[in-house]
């Protein structure tokens, strides 16, 4: 087939792969850190959480004074990483997970908002001003919620067998 030769979806076969590629990278992304929560002995975001800073500062730290609110938070972060990063990294209910990895990112980046207090906050690898890694992973889901992939490479293929039919159906061009 020709690189440029389109398939059911109405991508080509170029922009199949380059979408795939990145649902498995912030898939990867996710379960990693997922991951290396658990397998980490004693973690918690407690200092993470307390050390926050932004207009938001004091929900995140609020969040890190109640060890049975903190424990809650714990649990559904590191899950929250590792089903996101699984459900994306096999294409399996991708466009939910896209929405919960999205949500999980805006966390992050309001409890350590890149356009804060320099002063404070400081020079960290990945943050600029306004623009940070979390900013820029939840633009990637986005493209991702709008252009998935899974429906064509992933096990949701299997799941809604008819989904790109009816899309196809409702939306001619």
């Amino acid at each position: 087939m020709k690189h440029n030769t389109r398939v059911k979806s109405g991508y080509s076969n170029v922009q199949v792969v380059a979408l795939t590629i990145l649902r498995v990278l912030i898939g990867w992304h996710f379960l990693y850190e997922g991951l290396v929560k658990i397998y980490t002995p004693g973690w918690t975001a407690k200092s993470y959480l307390l050390a926050s800073v932004g207009p938001f500062s004091s929900v995140f730290k609020a969040l890190a004074e109640s060890a049975s609110v903190l424990q809650i938070a714990d649990f559904l972060n590191v899950w929250g990483l590792i089903l996101i990063g699984l459900s994306l990294f096999v294409g399996l209910f991708s466009r939910l997970s896209n929405w919960f990895g999205i949500a999980l990112l805006a966390f992050y980046y309001l409890s350590y908002p890149p356009f804060a207090d320099l002063a404070t906050s400081g020079y960290v690898e990945g943050n600029y001003w306004i623009v940070n890694r979390n900013l820029i992973e939840m633009a990637a889901l986005f493209v991702l919620v709008m252009f998935p992939s899974s429906h064509i490479t992933g096990l949701d293929r299997f799941i809604f067998p008819d989904q790109e039919k009816d899309k196809l159906v409702s939306n001619p061009h």
